[in-house]
């Protein structure tokens, strides 16, 4: 009898992690802010206002979708225990009346942080003080009934805003001081990045809907410019509908903050007023340049380099959007706020830091200078490189913070088996060869 040859062994089935946050909810902040987006033009409502009401037309829809159709309400991450009836309010009001006072607090300390420092009035930061100075009162006093709503049913209540406000009438023994420290963190990172986050949202609004659609259909450029600056408003926007709804009925909580000072220094150096890479800062790579375009100056004379050129730069602009959309309703720094598989976090577990920096060294070009000095090229493709090294510091102290959890470490191992870039990345490494076999005496 003739042997059969084996049977191919059937291929392993490696599904992805689940991801925290599904592909609709983003979808569902896109569609709305996209239609807002578009009567905005339509009617020329370029103001400050306007961009508001699109964080409401981004955040709303996701709202509805997470509740709805994904029903994140449910998840056991949200501490709400739904199978029981709530508390009676005898049981919890105590607790939630000590927490208002913690949310309160911290809410006075970091109003008191913004009069202290006062960058926050001045330039863009002056209309991010207005926001928060209108949204105040509004939000202490919606503060109350959703605190006691939520104590009935928490399995947990006595968190962060519990500690802090044991803390403030005096009840020092009663202070977890791991909860507490965890608190002022989280509250820390929304407080530096709110602000800022709502600083931007007027400028990147008003260059995305003031361009007039001549002006964008005249050439490849213009188009190119105007679709940077629209991947650049989604982002801006989601961002900051993200940091403002850390809401636990929403499962869009901070888990945890980052607790490590590595991983704040990387992130604060990116921003104002610490930031490093403006104008005149040590890491300014356009000295001698032909600027933050300077792809259009170089490539001028080549139209369909050009064309080709803008095309790439909007494609890594719009994975930046698209790293961002699909946090859905979770965007945060410094935050652990469920961990993402979908979308271009298929790809790689920094595809925002990837596209970006890819941007800036497509865009600048900092190797060429119109100053024609070598030094200038030398210089400003050095320091590129150190922007660069910023961001894969920041990764991996976000990678650190992240190993924390198991659903993490999961996805990480996945990506180093499947993920496209880090799969290229580990071919690209020279490979050690295998130590030689010792000769036996």
């Amino acid at each position: 009898m003739t042997a059969q040859p084996e049977t191919a062994p059937a291929a392993r089935h490696d599904p992805r992690p689940r991801s925290a946050v599904s592909t609709g909810v983003g979808l569902a902040g896109l569609a709305g802010l996209a239609g807002w987006t578009a009567v905005a033009r339509a009617y020329g409502m370029q103001g400050p206002l306007a961009a508001l009401t699109a964080l409401f037309a981004c955040g709303v829809p996701m709202v509805l979708w997470s509740l709805l159709v994904d029903k994140v309400h449910r998840n056991p991450s949200t501490g709400i225990d739904w199978a029981r009836a709530p508390r009676a309010l005898k049981e919890s009001l105590d607790v939630s009346l000590v927490k208002i006072a913690g949310l309160w607090g911290i809410w006075g300390v970091i109003g008191a942080l913004y009069c202290i420092a006062r960058w926050y009035w001045d330039g863009a930061y002056l209309f991010a003080m207005q926001v928060i100075g209108v949204a105040a009162i509004p939000m202490a006093l919606l503060s109350i009934p959703y605190v006691i709503w939520l104590d009935r049913r928490l399995a947990e209540p006595k968190d962060g805003a519990w500690h802090f406000g044991q803390l403030l009438i005096g009840r020092v023994d009663l202070v977890d001081r791991q909860e507490l420290h965890d608190f002022f963190r989280a509250w820390a990172v929304k407080g530096f990045f709110l602000a800022f986050m709502i600083s931007i949202v007027p400028g990147n609004w008003q260059q995305a809907v003031a361009a007039e659609s001549g002006w964008i259909a005249a050439n490849p450029v213009n188009l190119a410019h105007w679709l940077i600056s629209a991947m650049f408003m989604i982002d801006v926007t989601f961002a900051t509908v993200g940091y403002v709804l850390t809401l636990k009925p929403l499962d869009a909580h901070i888990r945890s903050a980052n607790p490590y000072a590595a991983g704040w220094t990387a992130a604060l150096i990116c921003y104002p007023p610490f930031i490093m890479m403006n104008s005149g800062g040590p890491l300014d790579y356009h000295m001698g340049t032909a600027g933050s375009d300077g792809w259009t100056h170089w490539l001028a004379a080549y139209p369909l380099a050009t064309a080709l050129m803008g095309l790439w730069l909007v494609f890594l602009t719009a994975v930046y959007a698209w790293a961002t959309v699909a946090f859905g309703l979770r965007f945060s720094n410094l935050t652990h706020r469920g961990i993402l598989t979908h979308g271009p976090y298929a790809w790689t577990k920094h595809p925002a830091y990837v596209s970006k920096n890819l941007y800036w060294w497509f865009a600048v070009l900092p190797f060429l200078a119109v100053s024609g000095n070598p030094v200038d090229m030398i210089r400003n493709t050095v320091v590129l490189g150190l922007v660069s090294g910023v961001y894969y510091w920041r990764a991996r102290t976000e990678e650190r913070h992240l190993m924390a959890d198991p659903a993490y470490r999961d996805y990480a191992e996945w990506m180093a088996r499947n993920g496209p870039i880090p799969r290229l990345i580990s071919r690209l490494r020279p490979r050690r060869a295998p130590p030689a076999p010792v000769a036996a005496e």
